[in-house]
């Protein structure tokens, strides 16, 4: 018998709203797991059509023109409808701004309408940057090479006995402006002469540095790395952390397996042509890229090769039968369309080409079907609102039953890849997560510390990073300097411009309020802080190998400006009190909770058609 209130995907599951929660799995529900432990066979409850093939896009002809100004009326009526509903009735989810409703009314039922659009034009409409502008927040620098035979074992032995050293991929570093301003200063004490001698110091500054090889998503067929430095500009800076993002070639132009070739070749050149050790090298992505992520991780165990020091995973897409249940229950909410039968857009069938049957359940593909025994630590985050909600649930258990040090954290009412949306709150406490998880989590889970960076690895990055391609971005990506000289010049502008008040406060993205006197502000009239982050929010785990928390204080949670409440703060008269600024930036409900459901708490059903039962 099912009792539905203790299935932990049910919608009216109730949690401790409190954070910060900490759960330990303590009866793994084996019947749900066992729908993915072998590889090749699909769920009885897969949505994916394993006969689909690539559809071209449908030839528009003069007299279909009316449907574009008639999807344009349509989704004109659904905004206003849903705007109109948010101010009278309130929002669909209980703690979204009128923002969320927005963008959740714009991307519902898209993937009806894909006859309309083409990859061209989706791919353009995904990079779109710059629309909020932001001060100067990351150095960037663009970088080209040649991808050489690697000697490749496994799945890609074939692809890459085909590489000639002609084939070139692309990528960025992003460096954030502190500590490239850090790494400058150290690089030019290295470079002075030794004392009694003209020769300069080559010892390079001795750190344990992390450096984080990103993955972009795009459902395989869209964005890129420059489109997605709304997440790897925070990243690099609340980690402290380099970070190399990779263009990986997209999909259907290539089909798998050659996107996790290309992850695999980026991984490979940091750590043996950079001489980055592994165990500094954490991989992190989004989305498709998470997907990549963990499919790397598993083609590195399997094949005998280094293992990265951990792994982030937001929103990561790890089953591509589409077989979970929350791919129903929040479509209504999420910006992910569930994509149509025979929809030419159909990310699984242009990503997996004509070998859909074969690879669909295969764990490079789908790693949600992996073996994850021996895998580094890794932090997923997820929110309760998106439509892969219940893959990650059954990610995480599954990986914490194997032994893997697991840390989830489920947001309340964030939706798909929440980290690219800088106005909310849960955005903050995302990255500042992802900064303790990197400087203070990982050293004490791993097995061995990360190793000193050599001399010669500083040297190859301080020659890949600061070059005359480096270019300053702001904190959504848009291009505001370029070149050493120039983006010299631009930080001495900075440098002066900087309030006296900022001066002594680490600088985080520039969507955070940093301001010296908003720490008085931010507090209740009892003199105590408005919220706090707690580093212990969502962890998951099967073993009794638990990590406690580092006694390390997190800055302060910085209320995040969207772009409506910029436009309104310029407007504003500049005299506030204290508790008129706290209560204007007091934060939302969904940046204080992370929910994390207790797997251990569920019933066992027998095998049916769908993951969960909700009547």
């Amino acid at each position: 018998m099912f009792w539905g209130p203790l299935w932990p995907f049910q919608r009216g599951l109730t949690v401790d709203p409190s954070p910060p929660i900490v759960a330990q799995s303590r009866s793994p529900n084996t019947v749900v797991l066992r729908d993915y432990d072998t590889p090749g066979v699909l769920p009885a409850s897969a949505r994916i059509d394993t006969t689909l093939k690539i559809l071209d896009n449908p030839a528009m002809r003069v007299w279909d023109a009316w449907k574009y100004p008639a999807f344009v009326v349509y989704k004109a009526t659904t905004i206003a409808r849903d705007i109109l509903s948010h101010h009278l009735w309130g929002p669909r989810r209980k703690s979204w701004g009128i923002e969320m409703t927005i963008i959740s009314s714009v991307m519902r039922d898209v993937a009806q309408h894909a006859a309309l659009a083409d990859i061209a034009t989706v791919r353009i409409f995904l990079g779109l940057t710059g629309l909020v502008p932001l001060p100067s927040d990351a150095l960037v620098t663009p970088v080209t090479f040649c991808v050489r035979r690697r000697n490749l074992r496994g799945l890609l032995l074939e692809l890459d006995s085909k590489e000639t050293g002609d084939r070139k991929l692309s990528g960025e570093w992003v460096v954030g402006k502190k500590l490239w301003q850090s790494l400058q200063a150290e690089y030019e004490t290295a470079r002075r002469p030794r004392e009694g001698s003209s020769d300069p110091d080559d010892s390079r500054p001795k750190r344990k540095a992390r450096v984080i090889l990103y993955v972009h998503g795009g459902a395989y067929y869209s964005s890129s790395a420059s489109a997605q430095r709304l997440i790897t500009i925070p990243l690099s800076k609340y980690t402290n952390s380099r970070v190399f993002a990779i263009d990986y070639r997209l999909a259907p132009e290539t089909c798998f397996p050659g996107p996790l070739h290309d992850v695999v070749i980026a991984y490979f050149r940091l750590i043996d042509d950079l001489h980055v050790p592994p165990e500094s090298v954490i991989v992190a992505g989004d989305s498709a890229g998470g997907g990549l992520c963990l499919a790397l991780v598993l083609y590195l165990r399997d094949n005998g090769y280094p293992l990265p020091g951990g792994s982030i995973l937001f929103s990561p897409w790890v089953d591509l039968t589409l077989s979970c249940e929350s791919w129903d229950s929040n479509r209504a909410f999420d910006v992910v369309p569930t994509p149509g039968p025979g929809a030419h857009l159909h990310p699984v069938v242009m990503y997996l080409g004509n070998n859909l049957r074969e690879y669909v359940a295969h764990p490079y593909a789908s790693p949600l079907f992996g073996d994850y025994n021996g895998l580094p630590p890794m932090l997923i985050q997820s929110g309760d609102a998106e439509v892969l909600m219940d893959e990650h649930i059954l990610l995480a258990q599954k990986a914490s039953r194997a032994g893997v040090e697991v840390r989830h954290e489920l947001y309340e009412d964030a939706v798909h890849v929440f980290q690219s949306f800088p106005f909310l709150d849960a955005t903050t406490k995302a990255f500042q997560s992802c900064r303790q998880f990197v400087l203070h989590h990982l050293p004490h889970l791993q097995q061995s510390d990360p190793r000193i960076l050599d001399n010669a690895a500083e040297s190859h990055l301080e020659d890949e990073i600061t070059n005359e391609n480096i270019i300053m971005v702001r904190g959504d990506g848009v291009e505001t300097a370029s070149g050493k000289q120039g983006v010299n010049e631009k930080m001495k502008e900075d440098e002066q411009s900087e309030e006296v008040g900022n001066s002594g406060e680490e600088e985080y993205p520039s969507w955070g309020l940093s301001s010296g006197n908003l720490t008085s502000a931010l507090r209740s009239e009892s003199g105590s802080p408005i919220s706090d982050f707690s580093s212990n929010a969502g962890v998951v785990g099967s073993t009794s190998r638990t990590f406690q928390s580092a006694s390390t204080t997190i800055p302060r949670l910085h209320r995040v400006k969207s772009a409506l409440s910029i436009l309104k703060a310029e407007s504003m008269p500049t005299q506030t009190t204290a508790n008129e600024t706290a209560q204007r930036l007091r934060p939302r409900g969904h940046s204080v909770t992370i929910r994390q459901p207790n797997l251990g708490m569920s019933h066992i059903i027998p095998r049916s058609a769908s993951i969960r039962d909700l009547r």
